[in-house]
């Protein structure tokens, strides 16, 4: 993992990266809807994946609902099937945090960000209770050197790129948990791309959520500069599906219940470099599934 160092301020994540030069390289997972304290989730998939970012020396940014919380004594949702043992007891929502702080510590060093999903929120609204913040603040306390931030259910996140000591470059990543259908099994949710690029003109990357769908999709712009210049450039909108299988042997259950389909489980990697050619234009992704 390169030096870096971060800053949170009104709600923007600024990650300094110093000391780049040619043969630089930095990884990133951005991931979503791990839905860790779930019976559904893919934690086998979850793990390679994380003891992936550990190699790779990766920074991880998560973007809300780690934590599937339906569990809770009023809430309609819940489904005894879908709880895991080890959370059957008085104090559940206690015992999903404690759980996931101790399946997390491994990691916590690579945590940069845990944002919040509409399951975090809706316990937050109905049991005034913060899940993702008691995890950020067990992580920090527990593990030595550990500077995870916590994160909205939208917001930015800033690569600010020094290049052989001289040249900023600055990468805006916009995150947004995800809304609407939780499945838009036409459109696995591309349709709000559209929409995203009119209102956020000024984001190199988009992260969305939310609906265990996923894509990979580019934008070209055209730019202007106060020059006179034109130029082009490219808008990148990602959709991370998460670990949550609900679908299953197809058997029963919630989706399967509702006419849903299968959705693929994993996360987005995204890749800084400074090649030997020099290239400012420096972001690369790839897609990981499980391709069970």
């Amino acid at each position: 993992m390169n030096n870096y160092s971060t800053e949170l301020k009104n709600n923007v994540l600024t990650i300094k990266l110093d000391d780049i030069a040619a043969g630089w390289e930095q990884w990133v997972m951005l991931r979503s809807d791990a839905h860790h304290d779930s019976n559904s989730c893919n934690r086998k998939l979850e793990t390679q994946h994380l003891d992936l970012a550990k190699e790779r020396g990766a920074l991880i940014l998560d973007f809300g609902d780690l934590f599937d919380a339906m569990q809770g004594r009023k809430d309609r949702r819940g489904s005894y099937s879908d709880i895991r043992p080890e959370d059957v007891v008085e104090n559940y929502f206690d015992s999903i945090v404690s759980h996931a702080a101790e399946d997390y510590r491994p990691y916590a060093n690579n945590f940069v960000m845990l944002g919040h999903g509409n399951h975090e929120t809706s316990v937050s609204h109905h049991c005034n209770l913060d899940l993702t913040s008691n995890l950020v603040y067990r992580l920090n306390s527990d593990t030595p050197g550990a500077r995870v931030h916590v994160g909205g259910f939208g917001g930015w996140v800033r690569f600010a790129c020094t290049i052989q000591k001289t040249v900023m470059q600055t990468i805006r990543l916009k995150y947004h948990h995800g809304f609407g259908g939780t499945q838009s099994p036409v459109t696995r949710g591309t349709i709000q791309t559209n929409r995203q690029a009119v209102y956020l003109p000024d984001a190199d990357i988009v992260v969305n959520g939310h609906n265990h769908q996923d894509y990979l999709l580019a934008i070209k712009r055209e730019r202007l500069s106060t020059k006179g210049t034109i130029s082009h450039d490219l808008a990148w909108f990602a959709r991370t599906p998460g670990y949550k299988d609900e679908y299953g042997n197809g058997f029963g259950g919630w989706s399967v219940e509702h006419g849903n389909a299968p959705t693929t489980q994993g996360c987005i990697w995204l890749r800084l470099f400074y090649d030997s050619m020099g290239r400012r234009s420096s972001v690369g992704f790839n897609l990981v599934l499980d391709v069970r």
